[in-house]
């Protein structure tokens, strides 16, 4: 009896024990699923991380525009979106606007009108920098023109190393061009000389101990040729265009009419009346479209309402400026940014 007893024990089933494991083992696999789910997040934050196409600016090549950055964004953490389309809504001009503006066409066909608000005189004198000279205290521009003149004499001098150049003509009053006529010195009569935009200027060469010169682009000076389009001047007088600007050649005489269209006119070996009538075939719809290093532009003509105010079309989502051309209409830039 005692003996069937003991037999009866060694085989029952502990089912405490076996609840006991089993509470163990699940509490293992809880910990091991934690643990996974854990793992498999952090491997994702990671992939975000090295796989996005969000790209820091500063990582960027030196010198290499970063396309994948939006640009003004402080962190450089928003991806750029394409380009956005142009949007346009209508600025209404009237008239004698065209007569206004940084592209106005002044020869013996088109006179200057002189309107109040074209212009804002300075004497070059007292607003340039060290890097050139000007003959006398009254020779004057428009200060938004001295402004680009001092940026690129600034960079002729770092890449030349000499201050010789001096300007030695800028703007006249009606009154001084017909003195200047009545005396012979000028075959064009008063209104009709481009001196009266402010935009025009005149360059000679002065270098310290020799005989000076009006400008030529030889040797050092060539500089200032080759590269015043970036500053948004051009040669207003280009040899072989003489019928067409209805005037002499001359290599010393330089206009200032904005980027991008110096750009392109210098290009296309374009003077200022050639660019007025090529302009025209262009508008909001279909852009002249001109590169400006990395930078693109854009500008088209709109045609002035002679007896109505002219509702041109204008950027509403982009930074703009209308200039007239004193002909017959309006020439609208749009800037890349």
């Amino acid at each position: 009896m005692n003996k069937g007893n003991r037999r009866r024990k060694r085989y029952r089933v502990r089912y405490d024990r076996l609840i006991m494991v089993g509470l163990i083992f699940l509490v293992i696999i809880f910990i091991f699923a934690s643990c996974a789910n854990s793992c498999s997040n952090k491997k994702d934050k990671n992939k975000n991380k090295t796989g996005s196409s969000i790209i820091d600016q500063t990582s960027a090549p030196s010198g290499q525009n970063n396309n994948n950055i939006q640009q003004g964004d402080p962190g450089g953490q928003n991806p750029i979106m394409p380009p956005t389309a142009t949007e346009y809504t209508t600025a209404p001009l009237e008239y004698s606007a065209i007569n206004s503006g940084d592209l106005v066409l002044v020869n013996s066909q088109y006179e200057y009108k002189f309107p109040a608000s074209d212009i804002k005189l300075a004497d070059i004198y007292s607003n340039r920098n060290d890097c050139y000279s000007v003959s006398d205290m009254t020779v004057s521009l428009d200060v938004n023109v001295i402004a680009k003149i001092n940026a690129m004499m600034t960079d002729y001098y770092t890449n030349v190393q000499n201050n010789y150049l001096r300007i030695i003509g800028g703007h006249r009053t009606k009154e001084e061009q017909n003195d200047k006529y009545q005396n012979g010195v000028s075959n064009i009569l008063g209104g009709y000389s481009d001196y009266h935009t402010g935009r025009s200027f005149k360059l000679g060469i002065f270098p310290k101990g020799e005989s000076s010169n009006i400008y030529k682009p030889e040797g050092q000076y060539a500089w200032i040729d080759q590269n015043c389009a970036n500053y948004g001047f051009v040669v207003r007088y280009p040899a072989g265009k003489e019928s067409v600007t209805g005037d002499d050649s001359s290599t010393a005489i330089f206009r200032y009419v904005g980027v991008p269209h110096s750009v392109y006119m210098k290009e296309n070996n374009l003077c200022l009346e050639e660019y007025i009538e090529a302009i025209k075939s262009y508008n909001h719809t279909n852009t002249l479209k001109v590169m400006v290093g990395t930078e693109q532009y854009e500008a088209y003509y709109v045609a002035a309402n002679v007896n109505n105010v002219t509702e041109v079309p204008v950027p509403s989502n982009k930074t703009y400026t209308v200039s007239g051309n004193n002909v017959d209409g309006f020439i609208v830039t749009v800037s890349p940014k």
